[in-house]
């Protein structure tokens, strides 16, 4: 997850500039910088009325969830491994830390609500570890709304961040699951799916933890 936190990434978000993962094979998948720095679209909106209780988005980005969590009355926290996506969720007026969700997190096991939106689902490169690490996050009965790849994929592999001037930043593992695929590394990590939709071309997951011990 290191190349997250390179200049690249810093500087896009600061600059507005392009961004493109790319595997050493030739594998390329551009990043939308520019819808995730602007304010939440419909697609988004559509995604957080399904929100219940306080709401954790991990790998905030620059904060446009978190803000338009805070205006419907949601206590919501962002966190991100990337200094210039926390100031700038910061600068929103939003909560927010520098923080990887495999490290300590505020409010562990009582979140009604966690995100993995834009890709965030290929945090850490092993979707399941991942998935199984946001199930102790958030509280029994909670749930997950993650965003799938368009189509029928299911990638892992070692990535680079390329702004398209300089070197590319350093690698780090990455994955990318379409809805199928994280709909069965979901029920190997203990989660339901209660619900699959689109919206202007994204694919979203409604993830739902037990309701208890046992």
């Amino acid at each position: 997850m290191s190349g997250w936190a390179a200049a690249p990434y810093t500087a896009a978000l600061r600059d507005g500039g392009q961004l493109t993962l790319r595997g050493h094979d030739g594998w390329s998948c551009p990043l939308d910088v520019a819808r995730w720095s602007a304010v939440a679209d419909a697609a988004d909106l559509a995604l957080l009325r399904r929100c219940d209780g306080p709401v954790l988005d991990i790998g905030c980005g620059p904060g446009r969830l978190v803000e338009a969590l805070g205006t419907r009355g949601h206590r919501a926290l962002g966190i991100d491994i990337n200094p210039g996506a926390v100031e700038a969720t910061r600068l929103r007026g939003c909560h927010a830390l520098r923080r990887s969700v495999f490290d300590r997190v505020p409010g562990a096991g009582r979140w009604g609500t966690a995100l993995l939106i834009d890709g965030n689902i290929g945090i850490g490169g092993e979707p399941r570890t991942l998935l199984r690490r946001v199930a102790r996050l958030v509280r029994p009965g909670g749930l997950l709304l993650a965003e799938a790849a368009p189509g029928e994929v299911d990638e892992r592999r070692h990535v680079r961040l390329d702004a398209g001037s300089g070197a590319p930043g350093p690698a780090f593992p990455w994955a990318r699951l379409g809805a199928r695929a994280l709909r069965r590394e979901a029920t190997a990590a203990g989660w339901a799916c209660a619900e699959t939709w689109t919206h202007r071309g994204r694919v979203f997951l409604t993830l739902t933890t037990p309701t208890g011990p046992g």
